[in-house]
């Protein structure tokens, strides 16, 4: 579990393909190795991925985290190129303040920058969700949160018939993440909210259940009183 607060930025200092894969090699890393050790889950642009190896054996420090196929086709990941920064959040430890939202690091699928705006010392960006996802809009709202290659950020706006939603950078922000830096064009990969994707899951199961749910025989007796005061009233 993660909470979208980004703690360091790394460089990609290696890529190894293969045909099962990916190898990346992630420097300037020190900040967040301290505590390191083999099989932990470190957050990549927004995707958990475990460390396969690391060493603090050089002043910056590094770590290797190995891509799947599934994650290189999910994500954004396979577009980087060796010199480009990366977000960078270690799994949620217990004594942590939970300042973010509930990241599971699980990435729904990818957008791209299709505006950018500076407003004062803020930008605004607009991403475009391709066709194939449009079914994620469902879970993106005004003032909802979002997870933008790793980081917690609040939508300020929706356009479902354009499948675009927007979010505002404040200068602090800016400063802290690799999305402060990408300009139209790029992009980015997305992860909806979990809670909203929970509850959506458990509104339907009850309201399609045959059983007598409680969801399901609360909506029944609103339909029954709206279908009642429709009768009366004619």
């Amino acid at each position: 579990m993660f909470t979208g607060l980004i703690e360091h930025m790394g460089t990609v200092s290696s890529i190894q393909l293969d045909s099962a894969g990916c190898t990346l090699t992630i420097a300037d890393s020190l900040p967040i190795l301290g505590d390191c050790s083999i099989g932990d889950s470190i957050a990549v642009n927004g995707a958990c991925l475990t460390v396969t190896a690391f060493g603090l054996d050089t002043e910056n420090g590094w770590f290797t985290v190995w891509l799947a196929n599934e994650t290189l086709q999910r994500t954004d990941l396979g577009e980087r190129n060796v010199g480009e920064q990366v977000n960078l959040e270690r799994a949620m430890g217990a004594h942590v303040r939970f300042g973010g939202h509930f990241v599971q690091a699980h990435v729904d699928g990818t957008a791209k920058i299709v505006g950018r705006e500076k407003d004062g010392d803020s930008v605004r960006l607009a991403f475009e969700l391709p066709e194939t996802s449009r079914g994620l809009l469902v879970y993106i709202i005004p003032k909802g949160y979002v997870t933008i290659d790793g980081a917690s950020l609040t939508i300020t706006g929706v356009e479902d018939k354009e499948r675009r939603f927007s979010v505002m950078l404040i200068q602090h922000t800016q400063e802290k993440i690799t999305l402060g830096k990408k300009q139209v064009g790029a992009t980015v990969n997305i992860e909806v909210d979990m809670i909203a994707k929970y509850i959506e899951k458990s509104v339907v199961n009850a309201v399609n259940s045959e059983g007598e749910s409680g969801l399901r025989s609360a909506v029944e007796k609103i339909v029954e009183s709206v279908l009642a005061k429709k009768g009366n009233n004619q």
